[in-house]
């Protein structure tokens, strides 16, 4: 069976669309079959990969509350290992109709049971909250990947996502686990910048991805474009940084390895 890994982070504007679409992206590169999942009502990640919100089949928002089959609501990327779930606004009153439903944590990981052997990788891009919608992600991931900006506040909110996979861990998803923390929005010409990745790699030094993630006006170009950094710009600095991103997820994978939520505990 594929992993399983959701992208997450309570904070907005950290980079978690961006690294969804351009990990999945990284990994399709590499022949890995992805299966990228929008969970974010905004659904950015369906349009940063090309998709016309008007010419959609279907979208998530039928699978979690109308029991679609997940299969019927694939849609094709330029990328041919790459396919896609899409969002639309329709996923925004989830969180509501969620509530009085069965299983209410629990349906995207029923959801996805039946594909997710197909894939050798499943990336769910998380809503910036940890309501219902992150928690059946969290429900159905194997690990969660949060992305971190190297900016002010940066820390912030950190303790409570991890005290929450933690709690989902206990109560949910006894498999579930910190797959890393991967710095994002990195400008070396800032001393702050340097000081958040110090912070985090002396609170979780075994967590933080080795590769970082610059600020770069080609990668923020590229959704615009409909078009992930690897197809907009290969030679760009961001593009190098998610291939780097994706060749260490494959090592850690080779290896067996595991990230941890024990580190939870230092977080002030």
């Amino acid at each position: 069976m594929g992993r399983i890994i959701c992208i997450s982070n309570q904070k907005g504007g950290v980079g978690k669309t961006t690294t969804a679409i351009n990990l999945a992206a990284s990994l399709a590169a590499a022949e890995r079959k992805t299966l990228l999942i929008d969970l974010d009502p905004q659904g950015n990640a369906g349009s940063g990969l090309g998709l016309n919100k008007a010419e959609l089949h279907g979208d998530i928002y039928e699978a979690l509350i109308n029991d679609r089959p997940m299969a019927e609501l694939l849609h094709a990327t330029e990328l041919k290992y790459l396919e896609v779930v899409p969002a639309t606004p329709d996923l925004t009153g989830a969180e509501l109709e969620l509530i009085d439903l069965p299983m209410r944590e629990a349906r995207l990981k029923h959801a996805l049971k039946p594909l997710a052997s197909k894939y050798d990788y499943v990336l769910i891009d998380c809503p910036p909250s940890l309501g219902l919608l992150t928690l059946n992600a969290l429900t159905a991931a194997d690990a969660v990947l949060v992305p971190l900006q190297c900016e002010y506040y940066a820390m912030e909110g950190l303790a409570q996502l991890m005290s929450t996979i933690e709690r989902v861990r206990k109560t949910f998803n006894p498999r579930l686990h910190c797959e890393g923390i991967l710095l994002t929005m990195y400008d070396s010409r800032a001393n702050i910048a340097h000081q958040v990745a110090e912070e985090v790699k002396k609170v979780f030094p075994d967590l933080v991805f080795k590769a970082i993630v610059p600020r770069n006006v080609r990668l923020a170009e590229s959704p615009s474009f409909g078009k992930p950094i690897l197809l907009y710009d290969i030679k760009s600095k961001g593009c190098e940084a998610y291939l780097q991103v994706a060749r260490e997820l494959m090592r850690r994978d080779a290896r067996g390895s595991k990230g941890t939520v024990a580190a939870t505990r230092h977080v002030a």
